[in-house]
This record gives C-alpha cells, structure tokens and sequence, in this order.
C-alpha cells in the first residue's frame, strides 16, 4: 500500500464531520475493517474511530503503522499493540488492562474485516468475557467482495471454507467433501500454493469457479470458468499466479424429479401463505425457488 498524499486530509475532515456527533464508548474494543488493497475503501467512521482510540492493536505493526500513515494517522510505537495468531491469547490480556482503565482500543487485521480469516475472534471472545463491550465497523472483506462479482445465483447461501489444508492428502479429502457440498464455497487462497489447489479442483469437473485475483489492486482479475479448466488457465500466462486468490466454487446444481416440486407446492399452498409454502418447497426438492413462486402463483390462480 502506498500513501494517496494529501488526499486523505479531505476524508479526514469528512470523517469527523459525518461521525464526530456519534456515541464512541469508553472501555470499549472497536473490530475496524480496513481496506483489501485499495487504499480508498476505508470508511468515514473507521477514519474518526482510528484516530479517535487510544491504542491500535494489530496482526502486524509495522504493516499498520504504514496504513495509518497513508491516512495521515500515524501513532507513536506503544500505542500500537501486536495481536496476531501466535500470541492472540496472552495479548488479548493486554487489551484488556487498557479496557480496565477506560481506554478506546481499535483491532486492525492486515486487510479486510478481523476475526474471519484472519486473528481477531479470540480476542473479541476473550474481551467479551471479561465483560467489556465490542463494537464492530463494517467493510471491506474480500469474501463479500468475490461473491458479489460471481454471479452466483443459489437459493441456499454459502460456505466460508477459507484456506484449505496444505498437505496434499489432507487438501485431496477436504475437496471430496466440498465435490458432497450443494452451497456455494468460499476459499482463499495464496500465490504460492494455487496451483496445487487448482490441480486439486479439477476432479470437480464441470463445476463453476469465480476466481478473483488481486481483488480491488490494479491488477484485479475476476473469471469465473469450470473446475477442470481452472489449471490449464492458471498455467496460460505466469502472472495469473500472482496475488492474494478468493475462489467461490458454485453451488452444485441440484437434480430433482421432475414435477416434484410442483407436487409439494400442490400439498402445501392450502395450508400455508404462498411464500412459506414457496420456501419449504425449495428447501424439500432442492427447486429454484423463483421458479416455484412462479408455479405457485399459477396454482393460485387456477
């Protein structure tokens, strides 16, 4: 990440003015979202929270201290505390204290919202449990990001899987469990390991995969092709394994008999609103559930 200069001033200033006249409580841990790679989609309240807190605790300081700089929040080093994944339990005790004492504490992971991926949840659990109040502000995450340019269409959600083992025989027997799972799947992925995971996907064959890379960066790459094709991509143009990776494996399609779900409908609307009758039978037959609100209304009407 490099500094946009003096431009933040103007977001600073914007910052305070939008969130200046909000309830910022003492003793309290703020779980802060901050940008995936593009400087620009921090948010006004995260911009007033940071430079409004006492202290910053952090996956890695020095990686912090040049994103606050950037924004022209720069913090002397004992105000920035390390939190990361190998001393998340005993650092948490140190937030803690500083909560004790009144003290507004921000949690940054490196990019995106903490504890989903990356550290954060044990601290929010243990700061929670000491009876302390945390306040979440909502962003950028690169999960939310990837899926909203997929076009994945499911009724039935997704599945947060995250990395996948790095062994190859655990990683073999974690993708057979996904080739089981109907939902779409989120996974993330780094460059050095993708195209083992890419080998690794291809016995899903005809599946969907929207791969996004470099998400919100200058050289962002969203494609989305089948499972089986997905190596021989990668392997096309050596750049195409650069970057961080979000992968949404699409939801299966689902084969269900035919006429079925017109059947459960036929079962269902007399006892039950359209709507709940339409939910229930998507959820039996695994139908689209468009689909069936459309049928429904023409049972209705006849």
């Amino acid at each position: 990440m490099s500094p946009l200069s003096a431009t933040f001033a103007k977001a600073l200033e914007a910052a305070h003015d939008a969130a200046g006249s909000q309830n910022n409580p003492a003793s309290t841990l703020y779980v802060v979202a901050t940008p995936i790679g593009n400087l620009a989609d921090i948010s006004l309240r995260a911009l007033h929270v940071l430079a409004k807190v006492d202290a910053v605790a952090c996956e890695d300081t020095r990686h912090t201290q040049q994103l606050l700089r950037a924004y022209g929040l720069e913090r002397p080093g004992s105000q920035l505390l390390a939190v990361h994944q190998h001393n998340e339990a005993e650092a948490a005790q140190t937030v803690i204290a500083r909560l004790s004492h009144g003290e507004r504490v921000a949690y940054v992971s490196d990019a995106g919202t903490p504890a989903i991926s990356d550290p954060g949840a044990r601290l929010v659990a243990a700061v929670r449990q000491s009876g302390y109040r945390v306040l979440p502000l909502p962003g950028a995450s690169s999960v939310t990001t990837a899926l909203s340019a997929s076009g994945m269409t499911g009724d039935h959600g997704f599945v947060f899987a995250g990395f996948l083992p790095h062994k190859s025989g655990e990683r073999q027997r974690a993708v057979h469990a996904l080739a089981q799972e109907s939902r779409a799947v989120v996974l993330l992925e780094a460059p050095h390991r993708i195209e083992a995971l890419a080998q690794a996907l291809s016995v899903l064959g005809e599946r969907r995969i929207t791969v996004g890379r470099e998400l919100t960066k200058q050289f962002e790459q969203i494609e989305t092709l089948t499972a089986q094709a997905f190596h021989g991509w990668l392997a096309e143009k050596p750049d195409r394994q650069r970057g961080e990776f979000v992968l949404v494996l699409h939801d299966a399609p689902v084969a269900a008999t035919a006429g079925e779900g017109l059947r459960v409908l036929q079962v269902l609307l007399p006892e039950l609103p359209l709507k709940t009758a339409v939910k229930l039978a998507a959820e039996i037959t695994g139908e689209s559930k468009n689909e069936l609100y459309d049928q429904a209304l023409a049972l209705k009407k006849t």
